[in-house]
């Protein structure tokens, strides 16, 4: 392996449809020789965000991260370390899995609801998987500088970069989700 897309920004192409990958977008977190990793940014819960809301007092986004392993439960925060089980995605963004840090800041005041999304399950490729997934073009790589990861993002996102990418990314963008509609 020669390139790891760590990172980057994975948009799924019309090709992609009837499942949990149907527009998404997903942050590459790790790749390497291994596989990749990564979370989808874009598919809230909704049903998940009232029970944590009941659970909590306070209102918590959960998204759905990907179809591996949902039990498993991972932030993304923006700012100042919480803890030092951490991936660090960039400078302004990190990832971990440590609940009891997380919450204790919560609680704590050291960050608010604002700086953290949070995710159920991951996205996940064996080894030279997603490189397959790429050749047959079912993603479409992209390289997003300035995007907050711990925004509230729907389907509105996928469409959003798929106008600014331009050209026949304009059309996917404009196209219905079930594209034998069209």
């Amino acid at each position: 392996m020669n390139y790891s897309y760590k990172g980057k920004i994975l948009i799924s192409t019309p090709d992609i449809s009837g499942d949990i990958f149907s527009r998404s977008v997903v942050l590459i977190v790790d790749h390497n020789e291994n596989g990749a990793f990564g979370l989808i940014l874009n598919k809230k819960n909704q049903n998940m965000s009232s029970k944590l809301l009941n659970i909590l007092g306070f209102p918590v986004e959960l998204y759905e991260g990907g179809p591996v392993e949902n039990e498993r439960i991972y932030f993304i925060l923006k700012g100042e370390k919480v803890t030092s089980e951490f991936v660090e995605i960039n400078k302004e963004f990190y990832l971990t899995e440590d609940i009891d840090s997380v919450v204790s800041a919560m609680i704590n005041g050291e960050i608010s609801t604002f700086d953290i999304k949070v995710f159920s399950g991951y996205s996940g490729w064996s080894a030279m998987q997603l490189e397959g997934e790429l050749q047959r073009k079912m993603w479409t790589i992209v390289d997003v500088y300035n995007l907050d990861y711990t925004l509230p993002n729907d389907q509105g996102l996928w469409k959003n970069i798929m106008q600014n990418l331009g050209g026949e990314f304009l059309l996917w963008a404009n196209a219905p989700e079930d594209v034998s509609m069209n």
